[in-house]
């Protein structure tokens, strides 16, 4: 099986739009599980690399190029950027390997016509890479753009927002690549006990940040292929999902709401602080995303969850008043994981930031009714833009009666702040280490 072609497969398929790429990649790796975890981690690097620089890549391919990289087939387009990136960062590939596998590639692909091309331009490049230049830091929207891969109106809205230095910061921590969170399953096993039967197969562990039940696995092959996992002993889960679950305050006996649910870790950690006597009601808008949900709480034997299939925009009558908790973990644009589901920034525009604004705060108009009076209602996101964030809870408190709620008494000492004493805390890329993610608290009034 050749590494690079599956790995032009799953670039088409996302540059198509026809995927997001942290899918087409599972999907392709999940298909070709027998592969060998050298040959996994080739194919994902060069998936992922080529995804996360491709805004660089087509800055120096259009340097040496006589047709720019917007006119070229999108085919030959995948192929020069998929094999720049090898020349440029993957330094285990020799660059007469890369142009000679690129020229091959084309010629299967139905394009021996232009295997002179793709020759000319990747030898062309290999020769001069080290004396490419970035464009001039006197211009940072272009500078940062360019070496950092992001839209120059993300970089512009970022610099407005944040300033120069927390800017590089979070473009810079994009790249660094974290090792997996997991929840460990209270319910069958402890921290110490899966941390020492992980250990004991090689892989790496630790202690993930700011949580007890938390930890950090690196140096695995394939999750699936883990007893651990299959034997539900852990849920895979950023730290930033589980602190809204901790923020939410939940109690032995509550009955939860969690109204964008899949794939359902955040639905699973409330049900197991809620414990046998409570119930979350856990909800998504497709019978897809509601399989993703009761798939983990099978595994995770987790029997108090019930999992629907509803709109969370439509009034659900039959839910008013009855949530002690209401989770809205809403849709929004996804700024804060870009390392994770890096093609995200491609498709992302200010117009869709406007759109999920209003989508986010037509559903709080509809679930807020869910809530007893005295109850909690936690809305969170995994974007750092304020609009889908501090400016939707000044909206929210200003049109409805809830009041913010101090979260820091469910936090630890390193995270409480001005903002988390009104209510709400903001976890950034680079700054925090965990994902980029809002929380906010609401109590509603009696």
């Amino acid at each position: 099986m050749d590494m690079r072609e599956l790995a032009l497969g799953v670039l088409l398929e996302v540059s198509a739009g026809e995927e997001y790429s942290h899918i087409a990649l599972r999907n392709v790796l999940d298909k070709y599980q027998y592969l060998e975890k050298q040959e996994r981690a080739f194919l994902t690097r060069l998936v992922e690399g080529t995804l996360e620089r491709r805004i660089e890549l087509d800055y120096i391919i259009d340097q040496f190029s006589s047709v720019k990289v917007k006119k070229q087939k999108p085919v030959i387009r995948e192929i020069l950027r998929m094999s720049v990136y090898q020349l440029k960062y993957m330094d285990s590939v020799p660059d007469s390997a890369v142009c000679n596998e690129a020229v091959k590639l084309a010629q299967k692909k139905g394009f021996r016509q232009l295997k002179g091309f793709v020759n000319g331009v990747l030898r062309n490049i290999a020769r001069n890479l080290g004396e490419i230049k970035l464009p001039p830091e006197k211009e940072p929207v272009r500078y940062l753009s360019v070496r950092y891969s992001m839209p120059e109106w993300m970089v512009r809205e970022w610099l407005t927002l944040y300033g120069r230095e927390q800017t590089e910061t979070m473009l810079s921590a994009f790249y660094e690549k974290a090792p997996l969170t997991i929840r460990v399953n209270k319910n069958r096993i402890s921290p110490a006990e899966l941390k020492a039967r992980l250990e004991a197969q090689d892989i790496r562990v630790q202690a993930a940040p700011y949580l007890d039940g938390a930890l950090q696995i690196d140096g695995f092959d394939y999750l699936g292929g883990l007893n651990e996992f299959r034997e539900g002993l852990f849920q895979v889960q950023d730290v930033s999902s589980m602190l809204a679950v901790e923020i939410a305050g939940v109690k032995a006996g509550d009955h939860c709401i969690d109204v964008c649910a899949a794939p359902g870790g955040k639905s699973l950690y409330l049900a197991e602080k809620t414990g046998e006597t409570g119930s979350v009601d856990a909800r998504d808008l497709t019978e897809y995303k509601a399989g993703l949900i009761r798939d983990n709480a099978e595994r995770l034997g987790v029997t108090n969850v019930r999992v629907s299939v509803k709109d969370a925009g439509i009034y659900d009558e039959a839910s008013k008043e009855k949530a002690d908790v209401l989770l809205a973990d809403l849709p929004c644009s996804g700024l804060g994981v870009l390392s994770k589901k890096t093609d995200i920034k491609y498709r992302m525009s200010k117009e869709q930031q406007q759109e999920l604004q209003e989508l986010q705060r037509r559903i709080l108009s509809t679930v807020e009714a869910y809530v007893k009076p005295g109850g909690t209602l936690v809305y969170s996101t995994c974007t750092i833009n304020r609009g889908e964030n501090e400016e939707n809870v000044r909206w929210f408190l200003s049109h409805f009666p809830y009041q913010a709620v101090s979260l820091d008494d469910c936090l630890p000492e390193k995270l409480r702040s001005e903002t988390t004493k009104q209510g709400y805390l903001q976890l950034l890329p680079g700054v925090h280490p965990c994902d980029g993610f809002f929380i906010a608290k609401f109590r509603k009034k009696n």
